[in-house]
Formats: C-alpha cells, sequence, structure tokens
C-alpha cells in the first residue's frame, strides 16, 4: 500500500468515494480501487438481478464483473458531475440491458402435471397448481412491465431493498421511487386480473 494512501492514518474504508476515484486516476493505487470495488460490487450485482430476474443470477454476475472491468478502464471519464454511486449504476443500469436485450429470456416453464403433484404442507394438489400458475403469470406480467418498473419491483418485493437503497440505485428521488412502485403494483394487478387471477 503506497504510504501516501494512508498519510492521515485513515483506512481506505474511511475515505470517501471521491478521494479514491483521484487516487485511482492520479497514482493508480490498487487498494483504492478495491476499496471502489468492495463497496459497489454488490449493489450492482443486485441492479443487474433486478433487471435480469432471479433465474439469471449468473448473467447478472457476469454484468458486475463487466462493469467493474467497464469502470477500471474508464474511471478517467468520470468528471464528479453526479456522485459516483449514480455514475456506475447508471453504467450496470445500461449493460444489464444490454445482455437482456442480446439473449432470449423467458421464464422457466413447469408443466401442469408437475405442478399438480408438487409436494406442498400447505396446499392440496389442486391449491398447488393453482398457487404456482399465478406465480408463473405473476412472473409473465413483471416481465413486460416498464424495465424501471421491473426493477423496482425486484428490487423491493424480491432483494427487499428499502426505498431510499432503490433511490441510490435507479438514481431517482425517493418520492419518484415511491410511484413507480404504486404505478407498478396497479398495472400489475390489472394485468392478473385480465388473465383470472384475482390481484392479492
Amino acid at each position: 500500500m503506497p504510504p501516501s494512501a494512508r498519510a492521515d492514518g485513515a483506512p481506505y474504508t474511511d475515505r470517501a468515494d471521491e478521494w479514491l476515484v483521484e487516487r485511482c486516476c492520479e497514482s493508480a493505487d490498487d487498494g483504492a480501487f478495491a476499496e471502489l470495488v468492495r463497496r459497489y460490487r454488490g449493489p450492482v450485482f443486485r441492479l443487474a438481478v433486478s433487471i435480469l430476474g432471479q433465474e439469471f443470477a449468473p448473467e447478472a454476475e457476469d454484468v458486475a464483473q463487466g462493469v467493474m472491468l467497464r469502470v477500471h478502464h474508464s474511471l478517467r471519464s468520470f468528471r464528479g458531475d453526479a456522485k459516483f454511486g449514480s455514475w456506475i449504476y447508471r453504467i450496470a443500469f445500461n449493460q444489464a440491458l444490454n445482455v437482456k436485450a442480446r439473449a432470449r429470456y423467458r421464464a422457466p416453464h413447469v408443466g401442469d402435471q408437475v405442478l399438480a403433484t408438487a409436494p406442498s404442507p400447505e396446499r392440496g394438489p389442486y391449491d398447488q397448481l393453482q398457487h404456482e400458475q399465478r406465480q408463473q403469470a405473476v412472473l409473465a406480467c413483471v416481465g413486460e412491465l416498464p424495465e424501471v418498473y421491473q426493477s423496482a419491483l425486484r428490487l423491493h418485493y424480491w432483494l427487499g431493498a428499502s426505498v431510499s437503497e432503490i433511490a441510490a440505485l435507479l438514481d431517482a428521488p425517493e418520492n419518484t421511487v415511491k410511484s413507480y412502485l404504486h404505478r407498478a403494483r396497479r398495472l400489475l394487478h390489472a394485468m392478473l386480473a385480465e388473465r383470472g387471477f384475482n390481484a392479492r
């Protein structure tokens, strides 16, 4: 570790993003970049999963790795006009959309016979079939929503992110995220109703 990296005794973990970026650009400080990766690789992965879907976690891992490589190569282009987090999340969002556009993503299909005989301690075969069919309908409907609505729903309900966390990941005000969630739920309920499922 370069002596100047901790000249005042403060470890990398106590440094602001801007300081770490400056160290990376001016001194090619590997320790500073490693700290940026530590801070952002997890959130970038979660954002990618929210776009691609949980069943595509390996692809989301590839996106996260690709984003970190791209950031490493283009860090000098970061001008500080926005927060570093907003900059990296925008890269991740766009890269995940590109991956999604190139691939043929389909919700896993399970035959009705398999669903009807799937074991469940709480449901009989018919109830289990109805539950699984509704779950498949939910996945299909979510996939038809605008991308930003999909991400907001998946981050909140599948990945347990708070409104403030989603706001950071999507680079949007918290009130806007609340609006995304409200509109997404309303659209989802309407789409499920069209398919004959009660909204609940």
